[in-house]
């Protein structure tokens, strides 16, 4: 057998090459093309008798009623309304163009095209150096700290509205949550085992709730052991978030999931401290702090919160630290509020708008009550005015879609269960919860109004790197679209402008539209201006073959003729 490994190399090379030699010409065949063509309708005008053809052409146009014309510019314009329609729920849907996503997919290919991935795919960070830029997978999604109760905040919503607050997608993950979050390190399934974790899957709200109560009658016929009771609070923990009603009875099922199994087992209280039923305690003792934060008690929520961070300091990852900060903004305890921030706005530390903002809000605070615009234009801004500034034009960078709910420019909607930080359900989080501290602070409204626009002269655009913080990531919208409900505008940054080919097609059909409406109107005066469109459109190839038959011998063209 011989061996053609050697060859492999030179054929791909001469391949390769012969690509690229393609990829290089096609500029040019266009041209070449057009003007072979040119050549070729001159030389075979007579052979062909073209100049009879076009004759009885012209005849037969000018025998069309303008009906005719009435009907081809209608259906032109049906056509190209249709198209319009498509390209725009396209573009709504999905943010792209469908003919420009075919045209760059499927055609630049054969076409000999390469796209380059190496300006896609890296962008400078902030100290100038190649970064990759996140894809889709790497927009991480957050659990929401602050989320609402399901029974008694999300679903009152819907039995008022009659809208949905929450996506599929979101109490997927949510669900997702809890199994993990509250699942033991055990590795052999108990019968209550596969209740609960049914009952997180479930995605009927009575079914979860019926699968709770399932799980407490078969712990109730099981003798009472450390695990049973682990999984009575989780079932009492399920009914909380779904079944109560209100914040009050939520409450009390959670209080009574802490206390379950404390009576006569107390050795069950050391193993809650074990492994992943750790987190269930974390997770109860952390909604009872936010159920005193919704019923007045603030006081008592800010203490069991810091008691929680002391007694937990490695589950920073819950970010027990933002409800800390919101209960502190409510107390009006800014002293507290600039030390937790002294303590978790670190450069080494991911930051959230929850951060961000509060930071913004402190410094203008401290001089929104005196600011004005007209004063701040004449004399230039102070020291502390600038911080303030600063601070803003920081916190923007970091999450733009802020400043518009903040401002009461759009519309706000329940919170989603999860959050993209840096995108719009982070926004919307954020401002559900802080527009009335920001609202508190005399004048912060304005000096934020007056402010913010001016973070997107300094961040560089396109967006290739950032100024403070990393380049906007491009993935948001998507992240946001699935997170979000479908009644909800989604804010998108930056700003995406109409792709060509809506906008072409958007002119077609007006275009055409006009021209079947003027035709059925004006019949007599249209064909005038058709005819004179046309010998005007066709006046540059007349005058180019009599050039060409002036400057070439007549006896050239007679002899090529004949061949």
């Amino acid at each position: 057998m011989e061996d053609t490994t050697g060859s492999n190399p030179q054929s791909l090379g001469f391949t390769e090459k012969l690509k690229s030699w393609l990829s290089w010409s096609w500029t040019y065949v266009c041209f070449v093309w057009f003007g072979m063509v040119l050549i070729m309708v001159y030389v075979l005008w007579s052979p062909l008798k073209l100049q009879e053809t076009l004759t009885s052409a012209s005849v037969f146009l000018n025998t069309l009623t303008p009906k005719f014309y009435v009907a081809l510019t209608g259906t032109s314009s049906l056509i190209s309304g249709l198209i319009l329609i498509f390209e725009w729920w396209y573009f709504r849907k999905y943010g792209t163009s469908f003919i420009e996503q075919v045209s760059v997919s499927h055609l630049r290919p054969l076409l000999g095209g390469v796209e380059s991935s190496s300006t896609t795919g890296l962008f400078s960070s902030v100290n100038g150096e190649a970064e990759p830029r996140p894809s889709v997978s790497e927009c991480k999604v957050w659990r929401n700290p602050l989320n609402l109760f399901r029974g008694a905040e999300y679903n009152r919503y819907t039995w008022v509205t009659g809208k949905e607050p929450l996506t599929y997608y979101d109490m997927n993950l949510s669900a997702q949550d809890h199994q993990t979050f509250f699942t033991g390190d055990t590795q052999q399934l108990r019968p209550e085992d596969a209740v609960m974790q049914k009952a997180w899957r479930e995605r009927n709200p009575q079914a979860r709730i019926r699968a709770a109560y399932q799980a407490i009658e078969i712990n109730h016929e099981q003798t009472c052991s450390a695990g049973s009771v682990i999984f009575s609070k989780k079932s009492y923990v399920l009914l909380a978030e779904e079944e109560a009603t209100t914040i009050t009875e939520a409450e009390r099922l959670f209080k009574k999931a802490l206390t379950i199994g404390k009576e006569g087992f107390a050795y069950t209280v050391v193993l809650i401290y074990s492994g992943k039923d750790m987190n269930l305690l974390v997770y109860i003792k952390r909604r009872l702090a936010m159920c005193a934060r919704k019923l007045g008690r603030i006081k008592e929520a800010v203490k069991m919160m810091r008691d929680l961070m002391k007694e937990f300091p490695l589950l920073g990852m819950l970010n027990i630290h933002e409800n800390l900060l919101e209960a502190l903004l409510e107390l009006q305890a800014y002293a507290d509020v600039q030390a937790v921030l002294a303590k978790y706005d670190d450069i080494s530390l991911p930051k959230s708008a929850t951060i961000c903002y509060t930071s913004a809000l402190l410094k203008a605070r401290a001089v929104s009550d005196k600011f004005s615009p007209e004063a701040a234009s004449r004399r230039g801004l102070s020291t502390a005015e600038m911080n303030a500034v600063e601070a803003i034009h920081r916190a923007v960078e970091f999450n733009p879609h802020v400043p518009k709910y903040l401002l009461e420019m759009k519309s706000l909607i329940l919170p989603p269960e999860h959050i993209l930080k840096r995108g719009d359900s982070e926004a919307v989080a954020y401002a559900f919860f802080h527009l009335q501290h920001w609202k508190r602070a005399e004048g912060a409204l304005n000096l934020l109004h007056c402010t913010w626009e001016g973070t997107f002269r300094i961040i560089p655009y396109p967006l290739e790197k950032g100024h403070l913080f990393y380049p906007y990531p491009g993935c948001t919208e998507t992240a946001d679209r699935e997170l979000l409900p479908s009644f909800h505008e989604v804010s998108v940054y930056p700003k995406k402008e109409l792709p060509f080919f809506i906008l072409f097609t958007a002119g077609l059909c007006s275009f055409t539209a006009m021209l079947a409406m003027l035709t059925h109107q004006f019949p007599e005066l249209m064909g005038v201006f058709a005819k004179a469109f046309f010998s005007t459109l066709f006046a540059p190839l007349g005058f180019f073959a009599d050039k060409m038959e002036s400057f070439m011998p007549s006896s050239f063209w007679h002899q090529l003729t004949q061949i």
